[in-house]
């Protein structure tokens, strides 16, 4: 695709500026902002990426990864803006989750361990641990609030904090895994993912793309497990003050 072609498409764009000013949606200003933002960011992450792929170097490789990871949790805290800390939780479950999987890939030979291989899956592997972790400290917050009597009920029977906001935690942990199991059951039938179609027009065999799409979304699958145990186990003392009460600034 040349860059005339590109900037053609930005006929899409005026699309959805034009119907947001029909029904003054006040979403204007969004869009051109997110038009920028994107096409600025893939252009130099473009750039990035060509040039850790000529370079083949793994501290470059873990320097692009680190900050993967880093803006990955950044963008998930938001969700838990109130709770102290809730930051490094979420970059330690990314960090164990791209760990461990992305180093049973390569245990088991699955892939080979160079840039191309190396960066892009990861990236999926990190997006889709975080939209975990943000569902989950959003469902958290949720259940905590519509629970609060009955955790306060099992704290004052002399409960501890973990055992007080169990339940809470397991609905919380099945809530943000959902969607990934959902995507996997209609996968190839409602959906053709993006990295099964980049590779078909980039002229892979149809059934090649298949293979690397399965193996992808088997690890979402362990991925998405990952994510929401470790952050719930790291993150569920945040709704509770010192003394084991819980923050009502947290469930308001």
């Amino acid at each position: 695709m040349t860059y005339l072609s590109m900037s053609l498409a930005a006929a899409f764009v005026l699309i959805a500026l034009m119907l947001s000013t029909w029904q003054k949606l006040g979403m204007g200003k969004d869009i051109v902002i997110g038009t920028v933002r994107c096409t600025v960011q893939l252009l130099a992450i473009g750039y990035v990426l060509q040039f850790v792929f000529h370079s083949n170097h793994f501290g470059f490789i873990g320097a692009l990864l680190l900050m993967m990871i880093s803006v990955a949790s950044w963008n998930a805290s938001r969700r838990g803006a109130r709770l102290k800390g809730i930051y490094w939780l979420i970059f330690a479950s990314l960090s164990v989750t791209e760990i461990v999987t992305m180093g049973l890939m390569i245990l088991l030979g699955l892939v080979t361990p160079i840039p191309q291989y190396l960066i892009p899956m990861s990236g999926m592997i990190i997006g889709a641990s975080m939209i975990v972790c943000s569902l989950f400290i959003t469902q958290m917050n949720q259940e905590t609030a519509s629970s609060r009597g009955e955790i306060e009920a099992l704290l004052s029977l002399g409960a501890t904090r973990r055992q007080a906001i169990q339940d809470v935690m397991k609905r919380s942990i099945k809530a943000s895994m959902i969607p990934t199991f959902d995507t996997m059951k209609t996968i190839g039938l409602v959906q053709l993912p993006g990295m099964m179609t980049g590779m078909i027009i980039a002229g892979a065999s149809p059934i090649e793309a298949v293979r690397y799409q399965i193996l992808i979304m088997l690890i979402f699958s362990s991925a998405a497990a990952i994510s929401a145990v470790m952050i719930s186990l790291l993150s569920y003392r945040l709704w509770f003050t010192k003394d084991s009460m819980l923050r009502a600034e947290q469930v308001n």
